[in-house]
């Protein structure tokens, strides 16, 4: 029997600056410090994005910009290094990573995570390739040795759309609250709007595209705004800018939003917002909700598809909303601006937690605990 340690490989089409690639991020940390080897198996990489990557970590750069150019690369890494398990988490690499195991016949565990509705996020893809995803997922998840949604909705969902029986499903929560967070949430923010004696702050965080909808939530803010002096800052990048500040100044609040781009520490942000609200059309699990809760700042978010109605527990630990509806994401605002919200026991939080993730993934990994 080998005493080698379980080898974990982490499969992504590169790092970015999003939920998914913090998830694998803080995934490969839990996972180190039980003992498991971890390899990032990226199909390019920027050196400035593997500064994140913990140090004890391998990182085997593909090179291929394209995903099916990096296949028979990634059949190699496979067929030489024999990892014990791998997982990948998102689009395209799911679909790629089931062709490898097809291909390579490797005896490694292979997992497959989907951190977003297929259904809900996929019909609004523009590019045919994009619409045909769902078409994918049925004809290649099955060939997955495990499959994981991030939340109960996404679990369903990959069950409607892959016609795969729910108990395939496993459901594991995001890695989401660790000290990590808690520590950088107490870090001082260098902003006028933040100093003591300021307005309160409205906060929103995530990509500037279609599925988070902060149009929805300007349009809000400035009913709240008649009501409540307040300001709106939405911190993050994306396509939808120039949508959003056209927006800003014909509703006339130029002095009032500030979207000053992506932040590294959004969590120093949350602490000191007065509301946190997530806009979102649909989502998987949404991470941002979870921190804006962990470091202790009430929320409101839409009930989309899906997660925000298992985050708040049905509507007890947040207002829960109706998605695009720009009255009653107002009058949840304001409700929680008057003081109107539930603490979140900290119990409930634990669910959330890295170290109760990494339990759930060494299950779903095929890992015996150490």
């Amino acid at each position: 029997m080998s005493n080698q340690p379980p080898r974990v490989a982490l499969y992504l089409r590169s790092l970015l600056d999003t939920g998914i690639d913090t998830r694998m991020l803080n995934l490969s940390q839990g996972l180190i410090e039980r003992g498991i080897d971890v390899d990032f198996v990226l199909n390019t990489s920027k050196e400035k994005d593997l500064l994140r990557v913990p140090k004890e970590a391998k990182i085997v750069d593909l090179k291929q910009a394209k995903l099916l150019k990096g296949l028979p690369l990634l059949i190699n890494y496979l067929k030489q290094e024999k990892p014990t398990a791998i997982l990948s988490a998102q689009h395209f690499t799911n679909e790629v990573l089931l062709l490898a195991k097809l291909l390579s016949k490797a005896s490694t565990r292979f997992v497959v995570s989907e951190g977003n509705t297929i259904s809900s996020e996929w019909q609004n893809k523009a590019k045919l390739k994009e619409r045909l995803t769902p078409l994918l997922v049925k004809l290649l998840y099955p060939q997955a040795d495990a499959i994981i949604g991030n939340s109960i909705g996404v679990a369903k969902d990959i069950a409607k759309v892959t016609g795969l029986p729910p108990e395939r499903i496993n459901v594991v929560y995001n890695p989401t609250i660790t000290s990590k967070v808690i520590k950088k949430s107490q870090e001082e923010i260098n902003h006028s709007w933040f100093k003591e004696g300021e307005l309160p702050v409205v906060l929103g965080v995530g990509r500037l595209n279609v599925q988070k909808d902060f149009g929805t939530l300007i349009k809000a803010f400035a009913q709240v705004r008649q009501n409540y002096p307040c300001r709106l800052m939405i911190l993050g990048n994306g396509a939808e800018r120039q949508n959003l500040n056209n927006l800003v100044k014909e509703l006339g609040l130029e002095n009032h939003v500030e979207i000053p781009g992506f932040a590294d520490n959004p969590y120093k942000y949350m602490k000191q917002a007065k509301v946190f609200v997530l806009s979102s059309a649909w989502e998987g699990l949404p991470n941002v909700l979870i921190e804006a809760m962990a470091v202790g700042t009430p929320v409101v978010a839409t009930n989309c598809p899906s997660g925000p109605e298992e985050i708040l527990d049905n509507g007890k630990y947040g207002k829960l909303i109706p998605v695009g509806d720009v009255d009653k994401m107002a009058e949840a605002t304001k409700s929680v601006l008057r003081g109107d919200f539930q603490p979140v026991d900290s119990d409930w939080l634990q669910q959330f937690t890295l170290e109760t993730a990494i339990e759930n993934y060494l299950n779903v990994l095929g890992i015996a605990k150490g």
